[in-house]
């Protein structure tokens, strides 16, 4: 099954102000690149070259100048308003006419993960129903809660639970099947008036059609909703990139090595980079791949 893509960027960031009150959140800078490039990047490496970008009407206009339609990196971007925040889930009404009879799978802009992405590929492979990621967080009252019984099989997902029943969080990494538009469609608004998303899993759930995979070690799930969380995510990354010598999240190499461009659109990348650090590790990329080191 076909499967699209939508990043989630809206939002007040109200835990970010005042640095909101200049740009949203996943335009903030994670080390040396925006928010929103990681999430990109995610779905990018999942084989997804048709993607949504959905932010605020004044924010909207930014990502655009950033990004464009997408063709330097091989992919389509499209862009839509959100209104007013009315739920993680209103994402898919919002998007609906971009997602058209296909699957699609949501992330959320301020979500990183860095590591293999084997998990991932496997659930956007499913020809039905739809699946979630459980990870294992000392916290797990901040999240959406995986609950299971003896034989890990799941039985409910229970949003930021006073007393969690497991400590298995929901990171904001969401694939679905054809039938997701309909199902935000039959939902009813929470307490809280907004469309949530933990509701749309647990409709799956009830059919029988709701997978659940663990993410193990080696998988990095970093959220950047807090300044401390963007800190630790910050240093993280430069952490990783100093010791490895190689980038996390460069949009262009992603689509280079994904075959979503060839190496004149590569070079064409390196010679529009006003960074020159930046450009020097494209070269490098084409380089290596030239001689065929990679």
């Amino acid at each position: 099954m076909k499967t699209k893509g939508i990043i989630l960027a809206g939002g007040a960031g109200t835990r970010l102000d005042p640095l909101t009150r200049i740009a949203c959140k996943q335009l903030l800078p994670i080390y040396d690149k925006p928010m929103i490039y990681y999430p990109l990047a995610t779905l990018m490496l999942g084989g997804i070259r048709e993607v949504l970008i959905i932010s605020t009407p004044k924010d909207l206009p930014m990502f655009e100048a950033l990004l464009g339609n997408g063709k330097n990196l091989g992919i389509r971007l499209e862009y839509r308003v959100q209104p007013e925040p009315k739920g993680i889930a209103q994402a898919f009404l919002v998007g609906e006419s971009f997602v058209g009879n296909d699957g699609a799978t949501l992330i959320l802009g301020d979500n990183l993960f860095y590591g293999k992405l084997d998990f991932f590929r496997s659930a956007l492979a499913q020809e039905s129903g739809a699946c979630v990621f459980g990870y294992h967080v000392r916290d797990p009252e901040r999240f959406g809660v995986v609950e299971f019984d003896a034989q890990h099989r799941v039985l409910s997902i229970e949003e930021k639970p006073t007393q969690p029943k497991s400590s298995y969080a929901v990171p904001g990494l969401y694939v679905y099947d054809n039938t997701v538009v309909d199902r935000v469609k039959a939902q009813q608004p929470s307490e809280r008036g907004e469309l949530e998303i933990t509701d749309l899993n647990n409709s799956y759930l009830k059919d029988g059609q709701l997978q659940v995979r663990l993410l193990g070690r080696g998988i990095a799930w970093l959220d950047t909703g807090t300044p401390a969380s963007m800190l630790e995510a910050g240093n993280y990354i430069a952490t990783v990139e100093r010791q490895q010598s190689l980038k996390i999240a460069c949009l262009e190499e992603v689509a280079f090595n994904r075959g979503f461009i060839d190496e004149s659109q590569l070079e064409a990348a390196i010679a529009g980079h006003r960074n020159p650090d930046y450009r020097d590790y494209l070269q490098t990329v084409l380089n290596e791949k030239r001689h065929g080191r990679v």
